[in-house]
Order: structure tokens, then sequence, then C-alpha cells
């Protein structure tokens, strides 16, 4: 039986959904609950799986294509069995990029390679055309650095097999050739929507920034008088995050009016102070939310902003830990920033 594979349904606040890759190929076998591709949206990537086991037979979304919720993205054959005939390929011909595949490499290694990779490594060999064994590494599992070093080593090749422009002198004059260029990339969704919404703020709100400085080094003396012990106990270490959400919440509950937000020509209290933690990753800002902050003990705190870390670089944030947040925070310190004007 040939079932459809189809878009989840999207939240409320997120119109529609970009294809950024697929996990597997037509003619591959598929297995319930494996991730067959990913969708990035505004927010978060969401990994669509197969809804049962079988051969993926069609694609009827590619890269790039802008996609709606309930829409279809692939056929399953659950039979285990392909239909007579070529099958639709993911590209047209006129733009497809053929890459060379090690003839001794099984298909079957050549997957496990692949769903060994993190995220960023599958979106960079899926942006560039390139297959696994086109990159090399050095521990048996390519990461991204590997990916860059390729890329790096392959755009030096090509400068330096291109034909040189021919620079005739003029007299009593040096001509150098131009080495100068440009390049253009698109946006992700994210930084694209960021872009937006900054905008947006300007527009509809009155900015007011102001600077206090906070004497930090009884901090840093309990920080390093505890760091070895907290990371014994909790099994993470102890960062300056912690105490930052601690004085936050600390604040917030002595002047409540900074927790509160304005609902038409209402003022609304928040009585709870979930917080949001501003991490940055190679495809932007994105801001999970730290639920119930003042319940929560310095360990878990910092387990907490850890988790958020990784799962914001792999691209596994969920809308529900992006939403709902009644204040943010962040630390520009961590790239060398003195003083800082956010934007809402």
């Amino acid at each position: 039986m040939r079932i459809a594979i189809n878009v989840p349904q999207l939240p409320e606040s997120v119109q529609d959904a970009t294809v950024l890759q697929w996990r597997k190929q037509p003619g591959e076998a598929v297995a319930k609950g494996e991730v067959l591709v990913e969708l990035e949206t505004d927010k978060v990537v969401l990994e669509v799986p197969a809804s049962d086991s079988g051969i993926l037979a069609e694609l009827i979304k590619r890269p790039g294509d802008v996609v709606h919720g309930g829409q279809q993205l692939a056929v399953v054959d659950t039979a285990g069995t392909l239909a007579a005939g070529p099958l639709p390929v993911a590209v047209e011909p006129q733009t497809a990029v053929v890459v060379p595949i090690q003839a001794e490499q099984p298909a079957a290694v050549r997957q496990a390679v692949t769903q060994a990779m993190s995220p960023a490594v599958r979106r960079l060999l899926n942006e560039h055309g390139l297959e696994p064994s086109q990159i090399g590494s050095n521990g048996g599992r390519i990461t991204k650095q590997d990916v860059l070093d390729y890329l790096a080593q392959r755009q030096s090749a090509a400068v330096a097999e291109s034909p040189q422009p021919e620079i005739r002198a003029k007299p009593q004059s040096t001509v150098c050739a131009d080495e100068r260029g440009e390049r253009r990339v698109p946006m992700t969704r994210l930084r694209s929507r960021i872009a937006e919404r900054m905008m947006q703020s300007q527009h509809t709100t009155a900015t007011l920034t102001t600077f206090n400085e906070v004497n930090l080094q009884k901090i840093f003396d309990l920080r390093n008088a505890y760091k070895a012990r907290f990371e014994k106990e909790h099994k993470v270490k102890l960062g300056f995050m912690s105490f930052f959400v601690k004085a936050v919440v600390e604040a917030l509950k002595r002047f409540p009016i900074v927790n509160a937000s304005i609902e038409d020509s209402e003022i609304v209290y928040h009585d709870f102070y979930d917080i949001g933690i501003a991490v940055s990753t190679d495809r932007g800002l994105v801001v999970p939310i730290l639920r119930d902050a003042d319940s929560l003990d310095f360990g878990a705190i910092e387990r907490a902003v850890a988790e958020f870390s990784q799962k914001a670089r792999e691209g596994r944030l969920s809308y529900e830990e992006l939403t709902g947040g009644t204040f943010s925070i962040t630390n520009g310190g961590i790239f060398g920033s003195l003083l800082s004007t956010p934007i809402l």
C-alpha cells in the first residue's frame, strides 16, 4: 500500500515551512518513526518521521520548496516493493549535480555514515551537493570542520586552476588585478524573521537603555571556591548564567511591573518567572524559555542552560521551548562586549 507523508500541523503562529533536506532518497528502505525530511521554519527545524515502514517511493517536494501544514511531501510503499518504471527524482535534470561515490562503499555503509552525522553537517553537505564519501575525517565521523576544510581546499584549487586575467601595463604605471569579490547567500528563515521582528520592534515599541555598573568580584570568588565541588555534585559546570537568573528573579519579585506585559488597555502582571535565555547558533539567535526559574536551584539552571545550548546548535528545540517567556536575558560578555543595547 502506498501511503502519503504529509507536513505536520504547524503551530498557529507559523504559516509555512521550507524543505531543508531529505534524509532518505527514493528506493531506500525506511523504518516506522525514522526521520525522512527536515523542514525549516522561522523558529525551529522540524523532523518529519515515517508513519510506517516500507520503501520511499516518491518525493513530492524538493529542498527549497515552501510547504504548508497538511501538504504531501512524499510517498512510502509499505509493501516493500516499487512500482515499475523510473522514479521521480528530487532535482530536475538540467540542475542536477552529479557527484562521484566510491564504488566499493556499500549503500548500508553510506547510510550508516549519514545517520551518524549531526544536522549541521548534513545541512552543509546538502547545500553544496556533496557526498559523505568525498569528505575526509580524522576520527571516522565527519564533523562540520571536516566539511569546511574540504570546501576551503576545493575553493583554493579552483582559484589556482582558473585562467588568470591578462594585465596590460600602461606606460609609467602599474596595474594590479582586482581581487575583490562578493558573495550572495540566501538568509535562513530564522535570520529573515529575526530581521523582520527587529524592524517591527523598532517601529512599535518605545526603547530605553540604561547602564549600571556592578562589582562581581564576590561572584567570581564564590564560583572559584565551589566550581569543582559543584561540577562533581551536579555533573555540570558552574557558570555565571545561574547567578544572573537568580538575580533577575529576585529583581522581578521586588519590581513586578518589569515582569508585566501590556494587552490592549490592560497591564497583565505575571506571577510566575519564565526566563528567556538568549542562545547564539549558526542559524541565528534563539531564546528558549526556562520555566518557573524561581523554583530551580543552581544545578537545575546550569543543566537547563547547557541542554538549551546543545539542542539549539543541533536544531532540536521545540516550539513549546521557545514560547511564553516573561523576561529575557543575554550575556554579551562572551562576545567581548562591554555594553549592549539589545532590541526586543
